[in-house]
């Protein structure tokens, strides 16, 4: 499908909140970059070609957007922290909205019956 990631047997959608562990090279030294953000987009047919989109909001508030190929030999892991409710193919409209916002529209609680 072409709103679902899938990453070493784990399934991700859009609108998930995902952390990616990736792999930095500083010199003769390798560290794991954490980049938490919620899942944008993914595009691509086959796994040679697919890619992932992921945004983040930094903390002086601005918009940090990252496009990672899904069998790049950088990823160290992906870990899904919170699943979403959000049912289209693209989350565009998550660059337009705050903090609040976006967490009220792609997350919400699913109707409670009250005796």
């Amino acid at each position: 499908m072409a709103n679902t990631l899938i990453y070493k047997d784990k399934k991700f959608q859009i609108g998930d909140t995902i952390s990616v562990h990736y792999k930095i090279k500083e010199g003769d030294k390798e560290r794991i970059q954490i980049f938490k953000g919620f899942l944008i987009k993914v595009k691509g047919d086959s796994e040679n070609t697919k890619t992932f989109t992921v945004r983040k909001i930094s903390k002086s508030g601005i918009g940090v957007e990252r496009i990672i190929p899904v069998n790049s030999p950088y990823i160290d892991d992906i870990v899904l922290i919170k699943k979403s409710t959000y049912k289209k193919a693209k989350a565009y409209f998550i660059r337009n909205l705050s903090d609040r916002e976006l967490k009220r529209k792609l997350y919400k609680e699913k109707n409670k019956k009250t005796s």
